[in-house]
């Protein structure tokens, strides 16, 4: 968490909105929960307005979420021989008029090699980072999954799917060879994705444009958004294999290679009463080693619904943040918003629970290519940017699914 944007005016004032905003949703609620109770329905009216409550809700929570997300940073390491200031003359040079030569120059220098089968340049280093920045802040799986680098087109892992066997010995007793564990080669094929930023040779000349935050604007919501998708719901042809994508089955009869999922008893919604208890029990499905980083995943729509449930206690089960820079939490779990799970649907799998830093791996093949083409759509300039990324489940103990049927 940055230390500074906690810290800052405008973090406060948000941190503040979305309380102020969550003490009249829980007024608001309350009443609707009374009325429903004593007139088995509630007022049209006040149905409304707690819908209206809750969206100035979400909206409160998106602008705390959005001034946090920008103070977060990747991991950046290793340094460079080369001149800063000549190899970002040098990629300068190449964005605005198409000059080469320097920027070959600075690769040869790095031993680094432009896409020659492509006539494109890998992207230096800033650029890369700005992008992965932006890409960063925009993508919740990127902030939960793990993620590694490779320089090949498939990354395989190898998993053991049974412990190894142990046994008990004396000091000087013999020791009998135990069984070795079982062990699950899994594949994670690299696609690529790929955008295209277009400018005029007249804002190329700009000298005031930046280059760099230019190109990372027009590229890096495109690709974050296509990432999600595929995070999620991705077939992993020439892209990841989505979390929702893994075969699944009941958790009571769930095996290795399969994502467990509790039924919620109901089609296409929670229970009538208690609705409450099946998300408890989602939280005891993932084994208790992965529930310690457990986090609930789920749409802005599914947690409209959960955040009127209120406890056994009559507490409400969704909190907000009462330190900003920190997600609300759903059950005294971290809760994350991903637009690119499912609504709420007859037999749909709407809110995903467990650790997700043990359960999805994100591959990155290092370098963002950039080809540029000033010929194909004149007169504009293209910039055509391609990145290889690929994924999957990798642990499927860590992760549990809620799925909305009667079983």
């Amino acid at each position: 968490m940055d230390t500074n944007l906690t810290q800052s005016p405008e973090a406060r004032a948000a941190h503040n909105e979305l309380l102020s905003a969550f003490e009249a949703f829980r007024a608001a609620n309350d009443q609707r929960l009374a009325e429903i109770e004593k007139k088995s329905s509630a007022d049209i009216l006040l149905e409304e307005k707690v819908d209206r409550i809750d969206r100035s809700l979400n909206r409160a929570q998106t602008a705390l979420d959005r001034l946090t997300l920008t103070g977060l940073r990747p991991n950046q390491t290793g340094t460079t021989l080369i001149d800063h200031q000549e190899a970002k003359a040098a990629w300068a040079g190449f964005m605005r008029r198409g000059d080469e030569t320097a920027l070959a120059q600075i690769e040869a220098k790095a031993l680094s090699v432009g896409v020659a089968s492509d006539g494109g340049h890998v992207a230096p280093p800033e650029v890369q980072a700005t992008i992965d920045r932006r890409i960063f802040a925009s993508s919740p799986m990127r902030r939960l999954a793990s993620i590694r680098m490779t320089q090949s087109s498939v990354f395989r892992k190898p998993i053991a799917t049974t412990a190894p066997a142990v046994g008990w010995v004396a000091e000087t007793g013999t020791r009998a060879e135990t069984a070795t564990p079982s062990i699950d080669l899994l594949s994670f094929p690299i696609g690529q994705i790929y955008a295209m930023a277009a400018a005029t040779q007249t804002l190329l000349d700009d000298a005031l444009l930046d280059m760099d935050q230019w190109l990372a604007g027009e590229i890096a919501e495109s690709f974050a958004a296509a990432e999600s998708v595929a995070f999620i719901t991705g077939d992993g042809v020439n892209k990841p294999r989505g979390l929702l994508a893994a075969t699944t089955a009941p958790d009571a009869t769930a095996t290795w290679g399969q994502l467990g999922y509790l039924a919620t008893g109901v089609a296409a919604g929670f229970a009538a009463t208690n609705p409450v208890d099946r998300l408890v029990d989602l939280t005891y499905a993932p084994r208790t080693q992965y529930r310690s980083n457990a986090t609930f995943m789920m749409n802005r729509r599914t947690v409209g619904q959960v955040r009127k449930f209120k406890d056994s206690t009559g507490q409400y089960i969704w909190q907000p943040s009462l330190v900003a820079g920190q997600p609300a939490t759903l059950l005294g779990f971290p809760m994350v918003e991903c637009e690119d799970m499912p609504d709420v649907s007859s037999g749909g799998f709407a809110i995903a629970f467990g650790d997700f830093e043990k359960g999805y791996l994100i591959v990155d093949r290092a370098d963002i290519s950039i080809l540029r083409d000033p010929y194909s759509n004149k007169p504009f300039v293209m910039f055509y940017v391609t990145k290889r990324v690929g994924g999957g489940v990798q642990n499927f103990d860590a992760i549990k699914l809620l799925r909305f049927a009667v079983s």
